[in-house]
């Protein structure tokens, strides 16, 4: 089979599956028309439609953030607060795991926070049908970003081909429904010239972002692999830095580096840590000012 006829069959199998998603709804994504009747169904209006909020002073900090909860263990209760948290502190989103998508799309309606969800996680060895597949339910459930994990396996291994279509396939399903798409490469296992390359595979197959890890790798985001995947995408093309983020320092190292997004589970520590911060130095400059 050549290149073209490869493309081409990835292409008829991500359109045959969304096509059989609009034409069966509710056969393969019940969580989207069964709410849950352990939470609300909404936040409060006076957290989900304040645009202020707590983190006024540190709005630039917040919207970096990507809000994550995804370990296995976390409960529908667990992601209400956390859908609170960044619908208060005004978070870029939540990024929560796949069966929460549609509760939290319920939650933050009306809020301006977006939900993210993952993709071939945390491995990154699904077959690339069922990433499309995975992709399309969490699109019709609310996900307007989508952080995928790249066939690690197939790059480690050259075949630069299968990794390359493997993106695109999801890139295409996300783009047709106007959602973003942030490539986990799990830096970790990589050596430098694979972490180029898999930029560079990330940036061809159109994706919007490169993204460090997953979190549940041998390794999280380090100031040197997010200058280095600065360097290697284009300007347009943004950088997420994610795994072992948990202080204000750690975010400003990473912004200087040149990661454009954020992913943390610490991310209300972090934007406190950004308004006490605000807060002392306004003390500090009326002080001063005062003569004292």
């Amino acid at each position: 089979m050549t290149t073209a006829e490869l493309d081409q069959l990835v292409a008829q199998i991500g359109d045959e599956i969304l096509t059989r998603l609009k034409n069966q709804p509710g056969t393969l994504c019940p969580a989207c028309q069964q709410p849950y009747t352990a939470v609300r169904t909404r936040l409060p209006l006076s957290i989900a439609d304040t645009a202020g909020g707590a983190v006024g002073q540190v709005s630039g900090i917040a919207g970096l953030i990507d809000h994550t909860l995804l370990k296995p263990e976390a409960t529908a209760a667990d992601i209400e607060r956390i859908c609170m948290e960044a619908a208060q502190y005004r978070f870029a989103s939540v990024c929560i795991n796949p069966c929460w998508v549609a509760l939290a799309s319920r939650l933050l309606e009306g809020s301006g926070v977006k939900v993210c969800t993952v993709v071939g996680f945390p491995l990154g060895a699904s077959a690339t049908e069922a990433k499309v597949l995975e992709t399309a339910i969490a699109l019709r459930c609310g996900a307007r970003e989508i952080d995928m994990v790249q066939n690690i396996g197939a790059l480690r291994s050259g075949d630069v081909l299968r990794v390359r279509q493997d993106i695109a396939a999801v890139v295409d399903a996300a783009h047709a429904a106007g959602a973003l798409v942030k490539v986990i490469l799990e830096t970790a296992l990589l050596n430098q010239e694979q972490k180029v390359l898999a930029c560079q595979l990330a940036q061809q197959a159109g994706a919007d972002f490169v993204k460090t890890s997953t979190g549940f790798g041998p390794g999280g985001a380090t100031a040197e692999d997010i200058a280095l995947m600065r360097a290697t995408v284009s300007g347009t093309m943004g950088v997420k830095a994610s795994g072992g983020i948990r202080t204000l320092s750690d975010v400003n190292k990473m912004v200087a580096a040149g990661a454009t997004r954020i992913g943390a589970s610490a991310g209300v520590t972090i934007v406190q840590g950004a308004a006490n911060q605000t807060s002392a130095a306004s003390q500090t400059s009326a002080t001063g000012a005062a003569g004292y």
